[in-house]
């Protein structure tokens, strides 16, 4: 959210959202030092919450170097040192979005660090798959780091970003899959539902994007109309649009929404 105007907030809660849970990713442009990171970590952690928090919204947040920006190994070290002095906020949830971009060698290092700091740390896993014509040999590369460190339990794992020709690789691993929600690119609101009508609700949970592009954060309010449209009963909605994240971020111990 650090990327929208307040207008945003003030619309999801009239939409009836419970909580903001914001990944670290992308400023719109790749930052110099680990510096400039920290600052970062503590907007996510400190400052968002608050503005969150005039509006009634619990705020929470995952911490790492996002794909994009791990390119550099030796900034993806610093910046990955600072993260655990950060893991015991109430509100941080994890490490994410980790992952790859262009599926680089120095990418898939930096993905074993940050799943190595999330295993020392106890701490649940949120990944990031390309966005690129490679998408499927990306998941494969991903669910191949994660599978090979047997201390990561793979309930305790969402692989994000899935599309039609990744979400059954991620289904068959264990591990949850996430549809992020855009109004034109990567997965909107009917491929979503599509997705969901051969997969089940099971693992399966959708996000709003947020970002600096074209994106709704009332994509996933809009998509629960969506199937109320297409006849799919309300307690199918709400398990894929309220509970199944629920029961997912519960398992960090902090999470929690009003009953």
């Amino acid at each position: 959210m650090v990327s929208r105007i307040t207008d945003d907030y003030v619309k999801i809660v009239t939409a009836g959202c419970e909580a903001i849970c914001e990944p670290a990713f992308w400023a719109g442009f790749d930052r110099s030092s680990a510096a400039g990171f920290y600052d970062y970590f503590c907007q996510l952690t400190e400052h968002e919450p608050k503005r969150a928090g005039k509006f009634g919204l619990p705020h929470y947040s995952w911490l790492c170097i996002n794909p994009k920006e791990s390119e550099d190994v030796k900034l993806a070290q610093e910046v990955i040192e600072l993260i655990p002095k950060f893991l015991n906020r109430p509100n941080v949830l994890g490490i994410g979005e980790i992952g790859l971009n262009k599926n680089s060698r120095n990418e898939l290092k930096v993905l074993e660090l940050h799943v190595d700091l999330a295993a020392c740390h106890n701490q649940l896993i949120l990944v990031h798959t390309p966005h690129l014509e490679d998408k499927l040999k990306g998941t494969r590369l991903i669910l191949d780091v994660l599978k090979s460190d047997k201390r990561i339990r793979p309930e305790r794992v969402i692989i994000d970003h899935v599309e039609e020709h990744t979400i059954e690789l991620v289904m068959d691993s264990g591990m949850w899959a996430g549809m992020t929600l855009y109004p034109e690119s990567k997965c909107t609101p009917a491929r979503a539902i599509d997705m969901f009508e051969l997969y089940g609700g099971q693992r399966i949970w959708m996000n709003s994007a947020c970002d600096w592009g074209v994106s709704d954060p009332l994509a996933v309010p809009k998509t629960a109309l969506e199937m109320r449209k297409r006849g799919h009963a309300r307690e199918a909605i709400e398990k894929l649009v309220f509970h199944n994240p629920v029961a997912f971020l519960k398992q960090s111990g902090k999470f929690s929404v009003p009953n």
